[in-house]
């Protein structure tokens, strides 16, 4: 059984439709990576699957409970995100360790030991305000918020924003270590997608408000490929393929592709056939004009 279910969420500001028609299913125990282009309506979805913002028109479940307004289903929940003038728990004037004892009241599966070895592990000063935190300190804070909480859902937007590569390399770790302990569910919303694509069960790629994509992100590069060599010989060995992207260079081109099932590409000696990374098929595919 899905534990988080969308059904035809739609959200409208004025006459703006930044949600259109979103259907999507999250199941126990994975990790999903959800990306999208700035303005694509990831936040937005994030907030309404958490009940912090309101559908104009759709119902959002966790296992058949509906969300808005719901204690008993908004206690397996979490949503950390980036921090900015207001935090989730107040004003961000206050200091960090008034911080986290809101939130430990907040969540009622809060680990206050796990929270306390976390501070240490970062090297979090409790005694400093949100707003004197640098970006890489506040991500931790929200890292912190995330993980301590023990929610069965938890979602991260952006949490790896201001860290070096050190401190993000020690974020996914931890990230791994908590869900093959706990089998919980987490959703990541980033835009370093090539470093993070590693530790996605699943990826949601989210384009213009509608859900491009969810599937299992090793069957999805599995099947998706670049094609380049002579225009001729390319159009040959692609027709009836999916385009995903072209690129046009004289009388060469590049083509990215994507399989169905039952197809396959054939090898010949005037093409090239070369894998692809996540971050370059959600570039062929949301990042440029068709």
């Amino acid at each position: 059984m899905s534990n988080l279910v969308c059904e035809n969420v739609v959200k409208k500001y004025k006459e703006k439709e930044v949600l259109k028609g979103i259907n999507l299913s999250i199941e126990k125990g994975k990790i999903y990576g959800l990306i999208g282009r700035n303005g694509a309506g990831k936040t937005t979805l994030m907030s309404i699957m958490t009940a912090q913002n309101p559908a104009t028109r759709g119902t959002i479940t966790y296992d058949g409970m509906e969300v808005w307004e719901n204690r008993e289903a908004l206690d397996h929940l979490c949503f950390s995100r980036e921090i900015n003038s207001v935090t989730s728990f107040g004003p961000n004037n206050q200091k960090v360790k008034e911080y986290f004892r809101i939130a430990s009241v907040f969540y009622p599966h809060w680990d206050r030991e796990y929270a306390k070895e976390l501070i240490q592990r970062f090297g979090i000063d409790e005694k400093k305000r949100i707003m004197n935190l640098s970006k890489g300190m506040m991500s931790m804070v929200t890292i912190i918020i995330g993980l301590a909480s023990k929610a069965d859902i938890t979602i991260l937007d952006e949490p790896v924003a201001g860290l070096d590569v050190v401190a993000r390399e020690d974020f996914y770790r931890l990230l791994l270590e908590e869900q093959q302990e706990s089998g919980r569910t987490f959703i990541i919303s980033t835009h370093i997608i090539e470093e993070a694509a590693d530790i996605f069960e699943e990826v949601i790629i989210l384009h213009d408000g509608q859900i491009l994509l969810k599937e299992n992100t090793i069957d999805l590069l599995d099947r998706c490929a670049h094609v380049s060599g002579l225009a001729e010989e390319v159009d040959k060995v692609t027709d009836g393929l999916h385009i995903c992207h072209t690129e046009n260079m004289g009388r060469s081109k590049g083509v990215t592709v994507m399989l169905e099932p039952g197809q396959k590409l054939e090898k010949t000696a005037e093409v090239t056939i070369q894998p692809i990374s996540l971050q370059n098929l959600f570039v062929a595919m949301c990042g440029r004009e068709a």
